[in-house]
């Protein structure tokens, strides 16, 4: 019941948030406040998924509706100071299949160890810098789509509503920068539990590989929007490339041995 109820609204909230329709250009406080109605059932779905009485449990359905829920939480928040309502169409239907993904998969077997005193804290960065770049990402798509369709008399009805292009471009930069922080957390508390369970700082392994390769990609970007100001199709490359080794990192690999291998 509880599922179907947020499923239900997120694809509701989308429909009526999405480009071009009536909802997208709404700036009201009730407008604002209403991705809250399938966030917190989204929460509790996930409260009971990840918490089980074995363990933790963090399979590839439920850490993508965990990083969709982060998501809808950061642009509702963020809704309130920027103009946004054009792109939250995308992040609540996003969040919707995500929920139905999480109800067709199971959440995987329970982590091991959970008990580690970094663990936690490593856990609750990684989310974060997840749900932010993954917030990245999709503003590069949406800022491709308005560059391809820039001179066109009559624009796509998916970019209607949508922020103007050099206000998307400047938000997407502040993303990242608060992502690359958070991915930087994410790295260091990461070496250091891997120095406090496996006794070496950095194991080579797809997680570490794709993940440093993601931080450096990162890097890279805000080094050269800072030193040469790179914007336009360099960034929005710069951006999906990162994002690709982030999400190869974990969720890729998570994908394969669960979907496709079925482990």
């Amino acid at each position: 019941m509880l599922e179907a109820i947020c499923i239900i609204a997120y694809f509701g909230l989308a429909i009526w948030f999405w480009p071009g329709l009536p909802g997208c250009c709404r700036t009201g406080w009730l407008p604002r406040l209403l991705p809250i109605v399938p966030l917190v059932p989204h929460l509790f779905l996930l409260h009971r998924d990840i918490l089980g009485e074995d363990g933790l449990h963090l399979g590839f359905a439920v850490s993508l509706s965990a990083v969709s829920a982060l998501t809808v939480l950061t642009y509702t928040t963020a809704a309130w100071r920027y103009h946004l309502a054009g792109v939250l169409g995308f992040v609540l239907a996003l969040a919707g299949s995500s929920v139905l993904l999480e109800i067709l998969m199971p959440p995987g077997p329970p982590l091991a160890h959970t008990d580690a005193p970094l663990f936690h804290w490593h856990l609750l960065v990684a989310f974060a810098a997840y749900s932010l770049l993954s917030i990245a990402a999709l503003h590069a798509i949406l800022i491709a789509l308005a560059e391809k369709h820039l001179h066109q008399a009559v624009p796509p009805r998916m970019l209607a509503g949508l922020p103007p292009l050099l206000t998307l471009e400047k938000l997407l930069f502040r993303i990242i920068q608060a992502g690359f922080v958070l991915l930087t957390l994410t790295v260091v508390s990461g070496i250091g539990f891997s120095q406090e369970i496996f006794g070496k700082p950095v194991p080579f392994n797809h997680m570490s590989v794709f993940g440093f390769a993601a931080w450096l990609i990162f890097a890279a970007l805000l080094g050269g929007r800072h030193i040469y100001g790179w914007r336009g199709r360099t960034a929005i490359s710069w951006t999906l490339a990162g994002f690709t080794s982030l999400v190869l990192a974990y969720a890729g690999v998570k994908f394969v041995l669960e979907v496709i291998l079925g482990r």
